[in-house]
C-alpha cells in the first residue's frame, strides 16, 4: 500500500489530517455557527475569519448515487463496477462523497448509511477516503 498522505495545506487541511487519523471533522464559523463545506478561510455570511473544527459522525442518508462500470484515472484501486454516493450528513447540513462497501442491492435515495474512513491508493500515495455502507 502506498504511503499515507498527511500535513495537507489549504483551508481544508484539517479535514484531510483528521480523515488520515480515522475521524471526520468539519469547519463551522465561530461568528455565526454556519457549517462550511468545502472549507473556506472567511465566512461569506458574517465575515468572520474564525472557524472551529467539529467532530462529526459518519452517518447520514443518500442524496444521490451512481454506479461506475468502467475504469478511469484515479480509480485504479476500485474493482468495477463500484457505487459512489453523495451523503447528507445526519449531524451537519453538509454532503460528502464516498464509495459504497458491501451489498448495495437495497441502495436508494434517502437510504440510511454509516461510514468509515479507509484509504484509496492514488499513484504513490494512500488518500484517506470515506466508505459508506447501508445501515441495517
Amino acid at each position: 500500500m502506498p504511503a499515507p498522505v498527511t500535513g495537507q495545506l489549504g483551508a481544508e487541511g484539517r479535514y484531510w489530517d483528521a480523515l488520515a487519523e480515522g475521524r471526520l471533522e468539519l469547519p463551522r464559523c465561530a461568528g455565526c455557527g454556519r457549517w462550511h463545506w468545502p472549507a473556506v478561510w472567511r465566512c461569506g455570511d458574517c465575515g468572520s475569519w474564525e472557524h472551529g473544527w467539529t467532530a462529526t459522525r459518519l452517518a447520514g442518508s443518500v442524496f444521490s448515487w451512481t454506479r461506475t462500470w468502467h475504469r478511469f484515472g484515479g480509480a485504479e484501486g476500485f474493482e468495477t463496477p463500484f457505487v459512489t454516493v453523495l451523503v447528507t450528513l445526519a449531524d451537519a447540513p453538509v454532503r460528502l462523497l464516498g464509495v459504497v462497501e458491501g451489498d448495495d442491492t437495497a441502495l436508494r435515495i434517502g437510504a440510511t448509511v454509516l461510514g468509515r474512513v479507509g484509504r484509496t491508493p492514488f499513484g504513490e500515495a494512500a488518500i484517506p477516503a470515506i466508505r459508506w455502507s447501508l445501515a441495517a
